[in-house]
């Protein structure tokens, strides 16, 4: 079988596929054109170093995430992106600490911005309210993803099984944390990642309750 041309996109695919599965660090140079079956200087042809090729990385994962549409209103279009942006950081929790740490953003990253700052403006959002939303949203769906990422379980199954675990080493010393674990956690189809929705709510009505009445407006307009 002839081997695969190697290019920019499928050089891309196999570090974030490496990033996946090994974690950030895994990904170097030489262990991804070890994984392509290529000599390290053919990879330098399609990808400069490794800074460049963290910059396609994350905005790969941008690619990702949904865009407001032209004329959408900001309510459902803000938690559109928010719970597909989640959905990304989960799919790969390397980007976590990344997506907003490159001084170089590339054109989906740009993208992204400039299609939430559209739709925030378009929608009454002075520049001021316009900085309060993102940073608050983004604060928000990062702050849940690492959450869930690092969280000692995966499914409900899992969540249940450590909780009944644990329960009978801390009934007597903490009895309210116990008896959260048997009246919430363990109930039949607990789900953390459910929680992310209830606190999504929150942050979409307070922003629009000072939308509304301007409470909470930034002193630069």
């Amino acid at each position: 079988m002839a081997k695969a041309t190697l290019t920019q996109a499928r050089a891309l695919s196999a570090a974030i596929a490496l990033a996946d599965e090994d974690g950030l660090p895994a990904v170097t140079m030489r262990r991804l054109a070890k994984e392509l079956g290529v000599e390290a200087m053919s990879l330098y042809h399609h990808i400069p170093n490794k800074e460049a090729l963290l910059d396609a990385m994350v905005d790969q994962v941008y690619c990702e995430v949904d865009l407001p549409k032209p004329g959408e209103a900001w309510r459902p279009a803000m938690r559109n992106r928010a719970e597909s942006l989640r959905a990304a950081l989960v799919r790969h929790p390397w980007a976590v600490g990344l997506l907003d740490s490159r001084t170089s953003p590339g054109p989906e990253t740009l993208r992204h911005l400039d299609a939430n700052i559209r739709c925030l403006r378009e929608n009454g959002f002075s520049w001021g309210m316009t900085a309060h939303a993102y940073s608050v949203l983004d604060a928000y769906v990062f702050g849940f993803a690492i959450q869930q990422v690092q969280m000692p379980f995966e499914t409900p199954t899992e969540t249940q099984d450590l909780a009944a675990g644990l329960i009978e080493e801390m009934a007597g010393a903490f009895p309210h944390l116990s008896e959260f674990a048997v009246q919430h956690v363990m109930k039949p189809g607990y789900d953390y990642g459910g929680e992310f929705d209830f606190g999504l709510n929150l942050v979409l009505s307070g922003l629009e309750r000072a939308l509304v009445g301007g409470g909470l407006e930034s002193p630069v307009a």
